[in-house]
């Protein structure tokens, strides 16, 4: 297996995830990707997309809502099944999660998103297959890489 890893991913960020693909025995490289930040060489049709917690993904899907879709729909437009990787931990291990979150940001504004709110934006967006072939997965940070070499075809032992 063979990652190609987005050059738009902050070093700090990925320097983890690149220690998880070396310590698999995956192959990587660094490159521009058109869409999303992973991509296993054997099947260009997955790609993930990591986003570093709910809000990130938040303000992706809500502030930053026509460039957020225009990428899925591109995605789509593409053939690519994108998976979004949101590495949130503290409980949140699937979309259902997503409902009990608590956005801190509701504390200085009661206008801030809810986690409820959330999860019907990101359900919304999963089931709307006519638009959008994208899934939300989660994990802890400290199991990115090995989530991605997963979720992209690979295995345990690389």
């Amino acid at each position: 297996m063979t990652i190609w890893a987005d050059s738009r991913e902050k070093e700090r960020a990925i320097k983890q995830i690149l220690k998880q693909f070396d310590d698999a025995g995956v192959k990587w490289f660094v490159s521009k990707l058109p869409v999303g930040d992973y991509m296993n060489l054997d099947n260009p049709k997955v790609i993930i997309d990591r986003k570093q917690n709910l809000l990130e993904l938040c303000n992706n899907v809500c502030q930053d809502h026509k460039r957020f879709s225009a990428e899925l729909e591109r995605a789509k437009e593409y053939g690519i099944h994108l998976i979004v990787l949101v590495e949130h931990g503290h409980g949140i291990e699937s979309l259902q999660d997503v409902l009990h979150w608590v956005n801190p940001r509701l504390k200085q504004s009661p206008m801030a998103v809810s986690g409820e709110r959330l999860f019907k934006i990101l359900w919304a967006m999963q089931n709307n297959t006519e638009r959008y072939s994208v899934e939300f997965q989660f994990c802890d940070k400290r199991e990115t890489g090995q989530r991605i070499i997963e979720l992209l075809g690979g295995n345990q032992n690389g």
